[in-house]
């Protein structure tokens, strides 16, 4: 008899907890499919039912994203009725699948928070001219007002093609008469652009002329036949001259110049706004053949760094005096100094400098 009790207290137990789910929704996720990236919002009305006893209220609904906006009933559903929660996905600017979901949250114990989720593509808009090249100059379209060239060896010539739009009515003539430094060439292909057609800049920067090592930033002018301002079109020009290693066999690496630097972070702590502050490297040539040292270049103007010789045998070591001026800056400062050397494994090396800057 106790058995059976206990059997009959289980099965109505069950039951209860049954009648107690107060909502059921009848589609918990849903899928948008292919919608596109122009066509306004998605919306989908995720509707539920009240099938408890009691009536339930939504008290939230939290979207995983601001790029859906969820409404649902304001008020009091009761037992039988329906309710909903509309899901909105906006896809501009946000080409490609997406799954997001909802958090939502009830007046119910039994169904307290209830998750819900939206997935789908969204196809990209067509791009424009406009969206490839956002920069006006005058009558014709580029991508930036600067054409960066990238890494070019101080051997050899680099050359570049960017691409230009004539978005005015009349046909632009390029002049082949470019300012610049002598190591910048550039042609116009072709070099009357019609109206609305699109055409190439190209730029060769020859970095043996050029005599230098690091990143390079120069001024150039190109004129056309427009009239006034519009003529004449300033651009940069970036490039990041590097020096050429022949390929090395396993012997002439074995037997190559080697910098190597100890300890190649210094933090001075906390100093005042206007110290001046210096620290050392120790630069060594653990390598069996002659170092140069071609080049040191500080990341700002603040920081000097300084060298009592560029040349070390097998062995021999120097110091690298940095010296940072702190005047006219607050808060962390991090510095750098670039070193350039014949060292064919690691021809470019830094060293860091820190500090904290307080006011006086």
């Amino acid at each position: 008899m106790k058995s059976l009790f206990i059997i009959l207290l289980l099965v109505s137990s069950t039951l209860v907890a049954q009648e107690l789910k107060s909502i059921t929704f009848e589609e918990p996720s849903h899928d948008f499919g292919n919608i596109k990236e122009v066509g306004g919002p998605a919306e989908f009305d995720f509707v539920f039912k009240n099938t408890g006893t009691e009536p339930i209220k939504i008290l939230h609904v939290r979207a995983s994203c601001g790029c859906t906006t969820p409404d649902w009933t304001k008020e009091e559903v009761a037992p039988g009725e329906t309710g909903f929660i509309k899901a909105s996905y906006n896809p501009l600017n946000r080409p490609g699948p997406f799954h997001k979901t909802l958090t939502v949250t009830t007046t119910s114990e039994q169904s307290k928070t209830i998750v819900l989720r939206i997935n789908g593509q969204v196809e990209p808009k067509p791009r424009t001219v406009e969206d490839d090249l956002p920069t006006l100059l005058g009558g014709i379209r580029v991508k930036y007002r600067a054409f960066n060239i990238g890494k070019v060896f101080n051997n050899d010539i680099a050359t570049k093609e960017f691409d230009v739009y004539n978005a005015s009515e009349n046909a632009i003539v390029f002049s082949n008469e470019v300012e610049g430094a002598s190591y910048i060439s550039v042609k116009f292909l072709p070099e009357t652009l019609a109206p609305k057609e699109k055409g190439k800049i190209v730029v060769s920067y020859d970095g043996k002329a050029k005599n230098d090592l690091g990143f390079m930033s120069d001024n150039i002018v190109i004129t056309t036949n427009e009239v006034g301002d519009d003529a004449r079109k300033s651009m940069s020009v970036y490039a990041d001259v590097q020096e050429y290693f022949a390929p090395m066999t396993a012997e002439e690496k074995l037997n190559a110049p080697k910098l190597t630097i100890d300890n190649a972070v210094h933090d001075f702590g906390g100093i005042t706004s206007g110290d001046v502050v210096t620290t050392t490297f120790k630069l060594t040539n653990t390598g069996k053949t002659d170092l140069n040292i071609r080049k040191t270049k500080a990341s700002c103007g603040c920081t000097v760094p300084k060298l009592a010789t560029r040349d070390l045998k097998p062995g021999e070591s120097v110091d690298l005096s940095v010296t940072f001026n702190s005047a006219g800056r607050k808060g962390n400062q991090i510095k750098t100094v670039t070193i350039y050397s014949n060292d064919p494994a690691k021809p470019i090396q830094k060293v860091t400098i820190k500090s904290k800057v307080t006011e006086k």
